[in-house]
């Protein structure tokens, strides 16, 4: 048997890691990563193998180590001079052995792109016939730092003038690697799909991640002979896979059991039965057939949530999916989704731990992700939340998740690894949570995703209680679904498109109280009245604003006329992280279902109240948006049963610029800023004629009339319907025009030819870190940054106006820069992004992992004069902006 002393001195030591002695040598890191690779696979259900064996062209026996074999190669590529020229003890190394390293054979470094130059030579000779899949597969290994590479980079990728020794080493290396791993069989299919290269391509970064770990896979030859280490390697991996948290799949459903059974296990009631809607999906995922797409239109509080995870159980049963991934529009309800998920993951768990994470921006911020941090959180707890998975570009690999949809999105654009975040969603039960509230551009998206979501053998839930028709039937397109197929059904409804074709179904909803319908006008001091009106009968109220600078001056003038009369909460977008949380756990403990009610209350808050939280008012004012978002906020007036104050036993809306005999003022309430004037209009002309909501009624026919075809009111003037019709719309069709084209341009094509997907789409990064090229955004609208605001005190800047000094410019204690990380704040204000960016940016900050993407923002006693701008950071209100002119700029 061959062993590693079988190679001659060049090919055994040429180096894939540095260190110690001679490191660790090209072959012993591509039979490292070969194992991992292949038990990754083990930890795979069936159904993922049998998509690789269709997917490749190989048969099913022959996958794992085909696939395993083909991601060992991945750093042939460096047994080139201009890479081995990188650690200068390893180059004297291979010197001493007579290997020279010429000045331009030293131009080619980059070993990655190198291995899919090289390995060209030796592949063919293995039974590997169709050189497109051969193409194909070398595209895939090769990208593993990030990006994929184009047919002029490959060209230009084998090292000139290169010694013929380094060839001869390199065969070397390659025969011992495949007379340990060779694979039986050969592909049967002439190339590969994009889908299946960079399915291929994200298990190879990961891989090669847990296989570069020195600490699972120390360095030098572990046993002489490859088999034996090969052997080894494979114990190791299984090792470093339990210590990361990644387990074996395991489906959440092990026994037959009823709807009704189903949701009281969801939500740890017993008591609880299913709901007609509930019922319903259930009926039509009865012997569903391959992934599918279901596609939920239902009022708010029906019971959305605990219907998408009934689905992933029957979906998970059907198909072996791996698991589950929530999306929803934002952190806040991404926050709140979390627990429920929780709930829902422990009570069907059982003694086996189950890595969930929590994922967008702040997750490292949120209690309950820090508490399941490690093995298990809590004695007897069955759910994890592996620290490995949480590191940046992982969270989607762990098998539970929920978070925003932008991390999801990132799959569809060419961001570094954006494969491997593809890999993490396949066969995957996907949830979309909210999906009409979204602009084009994000749509568009969503759409691209949903086309690599069905190729990944994925299955996707679709949910909302307000969707326009159009944006429905775009989705179902994406999916596959013409749109003269879509039945009509009245509201609620349920799609399925699974193998068997497309069902609907329609169920019955609990009507909601009659929802008055009242207008005020829309300056501050109608509202601040009208809401004082309210409140003097007692009971728990929202006012719900359109921008951030609202809410704060509202919330001033009520709280000098209200004192302590009532409790007033303040809760908005522009608060520190770590107070934003604070705020977002109060409105759920005063406001949701086993909260805590006041007896006299109003919460002042802006769009981030909006969605997916359960709370409830008895009464409500909200500034006039969009029909689908008034009624979505309209789903938070008397949601809960519970008893009302008599005064407002009537539900009762007040909704400000909404007086029919005149158009609201656009510009001064900057609402023309957040929302399309042409929606914002079309809402007004249509919703002020009504006097009653009746609910869920009332919300498809609104919904459609407003984002449809449907006739403006009679009695409009001639002036307004000209604004709505010729000057609104000309602007609406023009912003959407701009954006499909944007989409266009940036997503990635799941049905390109692998080598041509790339062309055109520049290689960017994600918003809040550095890289290549151009940030590529999953939602349009003004920059950003993000910040950490400080108070400049004497000896350096501290976390508090009296608090204790660190120095900028020396290295942070982990605990400190922990302490800053939890204070990040995003904004858009343009004269303060442009302030910080070009300010320099001190080593406390630019040295630190946690904080090396943000920017300080120094507030001396609390406040930063820029120009005409004064920013403040006030303990109530959050971050203020004060000008001499008034700016419309400031949006939710």
């Amino acid at each position: 048997m061959k062993g590693f002393s079988s190679l001659s001195d060049q090919a055994r030591r040429l180096w894939a890691k540095s260190g110690d002695g001679f490191g660790h040598g090209v072959l012993a890191h591509l039979l490292d990563v070969a194992a991992v690779a292949e038990s990754l696979l083990r930890h795979e259900p069936e159904s993922s193998l049998d998509w690789a064996a269709q997917a490749l062209g190989l048969e099913r026996p022959h996958v794992a180590r085909w696939v395993a074999c083909l991601i060992g190669l991945h750093d042939f590529g460096k047994a080139i001079p201009g890479f081995q020229d990188k650690w200068p003890e390893g180059r004297q190394a291979d010197e001493a052995l007579g290997m020279t390293f010429p000045a331009r054979s030293l131009s080619v470094t980059d070993h990655a792109c190198a291995s899919a130059a090289l390995l060209w030579e030796h592949l063919p000779r293995q039974g590997v016939e169709h050189l497109l899949w051969l193409r194909h597969a070398l595209q895939a290994i090769s990208a593993h730092h990030g990006y994929n590479f184009s047919q002029n980079e490959f060209n230009r990728a084998k090292p000139p003038f290169e010694p013929p020794a380094w060839g001869a080493a390199r065969r070397e290396i390659f025969e011992a690697y495949w007379a340990v791993l060779a694979p039986p069989g050969r592909p049967q299919i002439e190339a590969l799909s994009q889908p299946a290269v960079q399915w291929l391509a994200g298990l190879t970064s990961v891989a090669d991640w847990i296989g570069s770990n020195p600490e699972w896979f120390p360095l030098g030859e572990r046993h002489e002979l490859l088999a034996d280490y090969h052997a080894d390697a494979l114990v190791r991996a299984e090792a470093a896979l339990a210590a990361v948290g990644w387990t074996h799949y395991r489906p959440l459903l092990n026994a037959p059991a009823e709807a009704d059974q189903l949701i009281g296990r969801i939500v740890q009631r017993p008591e609880f039965r299913a709901r007609p809607l509930q019922r319903e999906a259930d009926r039509l995922l009865e012997g569903v057939q391959g992934p599918a797409l279901l596609l939920v239109e239902a009022p708010m509080g029906e019971g959305k949530t605990e219907l998408a995870f009934l689905a992933h159980l029957r979906l998970q049963a059907a198909n072996q999916h791996r698991g589950l991934y929530v999306a929803l529009p934002t952190q806040a309800t991404g926050n709140a989704l979390f627990s429920r998920a929780l709930t829902f993951l422990r009570g069907f768990a059982g003694d086996t731990a189950v890595d969930m994470q929590l994922v967008h921006g702040g997750a490292a911020l949120n209690e309950r992700v820090v508490a399941l941090r490690g093995i298990h959180g809590e004695p007897g707890d069955s759910v994890a939340s592996s620290a490995w998975f949480s590191q940046r570009r992982r969270p989607l690999l762990s098998p539970y998740g929920v978070g925003t949809v932008d991390q999801a999105l990132f799959a569809a654009l060419n961001v570094k690894h954006h494969f491997v975040r593809l890999w993490g969603l396949s066969n995957r039960v996907v949830v979309l949570d909210e999906v009409h509230a979204y602009d084009t551009y994000t749509s568009g998206l969503i759409e691209s995703l949903l086309r690599w979501l069905k190729a990944l053998g994925s299955s996707v839930v679709l949910m909302s209680a307000t969707l326009p028709s159009q944006r429905r039937d775009a989705l179902m397109r994406a999916w596959g679904v013409a749109n003269e197929a879509i039945p009509e059904l009245s509201y609620p409804h349920l799609l399925l498109a699974d193998d068997r074709g497309l069902q609907g179904a329609t169920c019955e909803s609990r009507p909601l109280p009659p929802i008055s319908l009242q207008t005020v006008a829309e300056d501050l001091d109608s509202l601040a009245a009208c809401a004082l009106e309210r409140l003097q009968f007692g009971g728990c109220g929202a006012l719900i604003v359109n921008t951030v600078d609202r809410a704060q001056t509202l919330y001033l003038k009520l709280k000098e006329q209200l004192g302590e009369e009532a409790y007033l909460l303040l809760f908005h977008a522009r608060f520190p992280a770590d107070q934003r949380s604070h705020r977002e756990r109060e409105v759920l403990a005063r406001f949701g279902q086993q909260g805590t009610r006041p007896v006299k209350a109003l919460l002042i808050a802006t769009q981030v109240a909006e969605q997916s939280l359960d709370i409830d008012f008895d009464f409500m004012l909200t500034d006039l948006a969009p029909v689908d978002l008034i009624l979505q906020r309209a789903g938070r007036l008397h949601r809960h049963q519970r008893t009302r104050p008599d005064a407002h036993a009537e539900a009762r809306l007040y909704v400000a610029g909404l007086d029919p005999e005149r158009m609201p003022d656009l510009k001064t309430t900057a609402w023309e800023y957040v929302y399309q004037p042409y929606i914002l209009c079309r809402t007004w002309a249509l919703l002020s004629r009504e006097m009653l909501l009746q609910l869920p009624a009332d919300i498809d026919r609104l919904v459609q009339a407003v984002y449809g075809n449907d006739e403006l009111p009679a009695d409009l003037t001639e002036a307004d319907r000209a604004f709505i019709e010729d000057e609104a719309y000309g602007g609406y069709l023009g912003k959407r025009q701009a954006e499909r084209m944007m989409v266009l341009n940036v997503a990635i094509d799941p049905e390109a030819e692998p080598q041509n997907a790339y062309l055109q789409k520049n290689r960017g990064y994600e918003e809040g870190e550095e890289g290549l090229g151009l940030p590529n955004y999953t939602r349009l609208g003004d920059d950003s940054i993000t910040l950490i605001p400080l108070h400049v005190v004497a000896g350096g800047w501290s976390l508090t106006p009296g608090g204790v000094a660190f120095d900028p410019e020396q290295l942070l204690p982990d605990a400190l820069a922990r302490q800053l990380y939890a204070r990040q704040l995003k904004t858009s204000r343009k004269a303060l992004l442009k302030h910080c960016q070009t300010e320099q940016t001190p080593r406390a900050f630019a040295e630190h992992p946690l904080l090396r993407h943000l920017k300080p923002l120094p507030l001396t006693d609390g406040c930063l004069q820029i120009g005409q701008l004064r920013v403040c950071l006030d303990n109530e209100l959050g971050l203020v902006f004060q000008r001499n002119l008034s700016s419309p700029e400031d949006k939710a």
